[in-house]
């Protein structure tokens, strides 16, 4: 690390003179990054559960303050249900996203995509259809009489098999993130955030009433969005084998939070919404960055598995990022094995090892209410917002 490394945030101030970016770096101290007194968010956020979602108040504030580069666009390399994507369009910006997990990218692409032509309707009539398929039908997942009683299986197939009729694009998407967002409520499953089978009085027929509810609210949400639509691609690839030239585009930001080691299981909170839409969850858990059960095998991982994660990443980001580009990372602590690791000094050091520097780090305080599979073992309670420049010659 070098010695402006190691500056706070007025030393950098000063050591820049009348660069630009000094104004930028006061902006950015003036944000309370803990965004005590959020407003409410938009109701496209709302539209399926996704845990330790990025709150959009991040984003919208970097892409206040930042600037960006004429003819570029916005990257997130671990873009989630697409918070940040939502975030550009609102702010009429071109965006670009990337991530591992299916669920993720279905969602992301459901909240950017324009609204679906008869899209109620069409839900209607799947349903109706599919209310009188009573067909017994074969289906390879995974101790599902455990999770999901005989009469909701035939239930959820049946919607399934209608969705899966229609020509793939928007409507089909739309359709199937409205299956997938009830898929807990009609299971065993306790809750989003508790995995643990319970005794339940669902019904076939409250598969049927869940799916049209959620239709409608998806309906009104998209409805809702009052910024036009600019556009935001989205990736489902894993960004640490990802090939530059996939991107097609150049990247003038990027604004990102990562996962990161013993922290969340994205995997398993969507395990079941995989297997029933026909991905393999099992695949996604094999490489997702930070997953438990990666830390608890023979072999275990460590903090190092993630500093070689960072430089995979960080390779892509040197390779996309235009010269006068930045990169933001939200990232919080990991405990491994009784140890606090600080996630954000890995992400500094990585980055310093591809030219970038840090034109400012803040600490912002996770909400006592934000829920999610291991919190309570992970004990994250703060993150770390880091804001890296490209160190000039």
């Amino acid at each position: 690390m070098n010695a402006q490394d190691s500056m706070t945030l007025p030393e950098v101030v000063e050591t820049v003179g009348d660069r630009a970016w000094s104004s930028v770096q006061a902006k950015l101290a003036t944000v309370d990054w803990s965004f005590a007194t959020r407003g409410p968010a938009p109701a496209i956020e709302a539209i399926h559960p996704y845990p330790a979602k990025f709150i959009g108040d991040i984003p919208r504030a970097l892409l206040k303050v930042l600037p960006l580069p004429a003819g570029t666009v916005v990257f997130d390399p671990f873009a989630g249900s697409g918070t940040t994507l939502v975030e550009a369009q609102r702010q009429g910006i071109h965006s670009l996203g990337v991530d591992l997990n299916p669920i993720a990218c279905l969602i992301a692409r459901v909240k950017t995509s324009p609204m679906p032509i008869m899209l109620c309707e069409t839900a209607r009539r799947i349903c109706a259809v599919a209310r009188e398929n009573t067909a017994p039908r074969r289906w390879e997942i995974p101790n599902v009489n455990h999770w999901f009683k005989q009469d909701v299986q035939v239930a959820v197939a049946a919607l399934l098999h209608e969705i899966n009729e229609l020509p793939f694009g928007h409507p089909h998407d739309a359709l199937c993130l409205a299956l997938s967002s009830i898929l807990v409520r009609i299971s065993n499953q306790e809750s989003d955030t508790r995995y643990a089978a319970v005794e339940k009085s669902v019904a076939r027929e409250d598969v049927f009433v869940n799916f049209m509810n959620a239709v409608v609210r998806l309906h009104s949400a998209l409805q809702s969005r009052h910024w036009s639509l600019s556009t935001a691609r989205v990736i489902e690839a894993n960004t640490l084998t990802l090939d530059p030239t996939d991107l097609q585009e150049s990247v003038g930001l990027v604004i990102t939070s990562p996962p990161y080691p013993n922290a969340y299981e994205y995997w398993l909170y969507h395990k079941y919404r995989m297997w029933w839409l026909g991905f393999d969850p099992l695949a996604v858990k094999a490489q997702e960055i930070g997953a438990r059960a990666h830390f608890f095998k023979r072999a275990h991982h460590t903090e190092n598995n993630f500093w070689q994660q960072m430089r995979s990443t960080f390779s892509l980001i040197d390779k996309v990022l235009v010269r006068d580009g930045y990169a933001c990372f939200l990232i919080g602590r990991s405990k491994i094995h009784g140890r606090i690791v600080d996630n954000a000094d890995i992400v500094q050091a990585v980055a310093a090892e591809y030219g970038f520097g840090p034109a400012a780090r803040f600490d912002r305080v996770i909400s006592s209410n934000r829920k999610s599979f291991n919190l309570s073992h992970a004990n994250i309670k703060t993150e770390t917002m880091l804001v890296l420049e490209r160190h000039t010659a």
